[in-house]
C-alpha cells in the first residue's frame, strides 16, 4: 500500500508541475501574443501565433465542452489505474511508462483547465512551413507521450511485463 500511495503521490506532483508549466506558457501567450502579429522564430517555418481553440485537434467538435470534460475524466481515471497497478519507482524498467502516464495526465489536465475556466484552449505554437494546426505545450505532452508509448509497447515491453495492467484476479 505504501508503494501504491507513493506512485500516486509522485504521479500527481509531477503532473501538477507540468500543468503549471503549461498554464504559465499560456499566460505568456495571452500577455504577449493576443491581438498582436505573430512572433516569428524562424521565418516561414515556425512562429508564435495566439489562437483560441474551442474544439479538439484540427478544430473538430467545436463547442462540445462536456464531451471534452468527459474524455479528460476518463484519461485521469485511466492514469490513476495505471499508477495504482504499476510496480514501485525502484523498478526502473517502468520509468518510460511512468513518464508517458505523467505527460498524458498533464496534457489532458492542462487543456481541461482552459476549457473549464475559459471555454476554450489557448494555442500559440505554429509550424507555418507545413501549415500545421496551432497547438500548445499540453498538446506537446500528449503527442510525445503517445509516440513514446507506441515505441515502448511495440519494441520495449514484452506482453507479460504489462500484465500488471490486467484486471484479472491472480495476475
Amino acid at each position: 500500500m505504501k508503494t501504491k500511495g507513493f506512485n500516486l503521490l509522485s504521479w500527481a506532483a509531477l503532473s501538477l508541475v507540468l500543468v503549471l508549466l503549461d498554464q504559465y506558457t499560456k499566460l505568456l501567450a495571452v500577455a504577449h501574443l493576443k491581438g498582436k502579429t505573430p512572433f516569428v522564430i524562424l521565418d516561414g517555418v515556425f512562429e508564435l501565433l495566439y489562437s483560441e481553440n474551442r474544439g479538439a485537434a484540427f478544430g473538430m467538435l467545436q463547442g462540445k465542452q462536456g464531451f471534452f470534460f468527459l474524455i479528460g475524466a476518463v484519461v485521469l481515471a485511466a492514469a490513476i489505474y495505471v499508477m495504482w497497478r504499476m510496480p514501485g519507482w525502484s523498478c526502473l524498467r517502468y520509468t518510460g511508462l511512468r513518464i508517458c502516464t505523467i505527460l498524458i495526465t498533464a496534457g489532458a489536465l492542462g487543456n481541461m483547465v482552459d476549457r473549464t475556466t475559459q471555454g476554450y484552449v489557448v494555442d500559440f505554437l505554429y509550424f507555418r512551413l507545413i501549415d500545421f494546426p496551432i497547438f500548445n505545450v499540453a498538446d506537446c505532452y500528449v503527442v510525445c507521450a503517445a509516440g513514446l508509448l507506441i515505441l515502448l509497447i511495440g519494441f520495449f515491453y514484452k506482453e507479460d511485463e504489462l500484465s500488471f495492467l490486467s484486471s484479472k484476479k491472480g495476475e
